[in-house]
């Protein structure tokens, strides 16, 4: 999950936001129900392949506005597409194994072999913390994007930017855990699938707190518009397949 994270940092360093984001969250978002919802069939197929359709429309809606308020297009990287790429499906493809570990009918006595989703947690967050000094040497020393870094330098950063990134890490474990904890009800590809809908407050964030459209022109707004609508109501079939 971490180096899919990386991937995506350096993407979008290269490709930029608008392209290399809605690539690697679009390919994560239709792979990773797919493959989710192969493994364990719980749910309305109709309304959840529907509902997925109008989340990804809306991505990439989002990034066709938000590109259109660039000032300065930036050239589109190819190295920069194959990570976006990348880092899509390894998005997609971490969840189905924490699911399948789990005991999705039973999270009061799981069956032996198989974890609660708590216990999950604690061993995914063990293994992100003990892959991270093997793979984030390796990147710092052959980064994919900028000069090469020294575990040195992440001592000169700032206190209040490291305290971002920790607080960051929190709100990204408790979403985590509580998304695993619904998937026992939900279903793994309805609950990730949802899990995705986060592209959803991000825009939100970008619209109304960060003003980045501020100065758009009524087309632009009205495509952001519609891209709310697409993402409401994608989210609004997903919750609908798993009722």
């Amino acid at each position: 999950m971490y180096k899919r994270q990386i991937l995506l940092s350096s993407a979008i360093s290269l490709a930029g936001m608008a392209v290399a984001f809605p690539v690697g969250i679009g390919t994560a978002l239709i792979l990773g129900v797919l493959i989710n919802y192969i493994a364990a069939m719980q749910g309305n197929p109709s309304l959840l392949f529907v509902g997925v359709a109008c989340i990804a429309v809306a991505i990439v809606i989002n990034a066709f506005a938000y590109k259109r308020m660039m000032k300065n297009q930036q050239k589109l990287s190819s190295k920069g597409i194959f990570l976006s790429l990348l880092a899509g499906l390894l998005m997609s493809l971490f969840y189905r194994f924490i699911a399948s570990a789990m005991d999705l009918n039973n999270f009061e006595s799981p069956a032996i072999g198989k974890m609660t989703p708590y216990t999950a947690v604690f061993i995914f967050s063990c293994g992100i913390l003990l892959s991270n000094f093997i793979f984030n040497t390796l990147l710092m020393k052959r980064p994919l994007a900028g000069s090469p870094l020294r575990y040195s330098d992440y001592f000169k950063g700032n206190f209040s930017v490291h305290l971002v990134g920790i607080l960051g890490g929190i709100i990204w474990g408790i979403g985590n855990s509580l998304n695993l904890i619904a998937a026992g009800k939900a279903g793994p590809a309805i609950s990730y699938g949802l899990g995705q809908g986060a592209t959803l407050v991000a825009a939100l964030w970008g619209v109304f707190i960060w003003r980045e459209f501020k100065g758009a022109s009524k087309q632009t707004m009205l495509w952001l518009g519609f891209m709310f609508c697409l993402f409401i109501l994608g989210l609004l079939l997903l919750i609908e397949a798993g009722k």
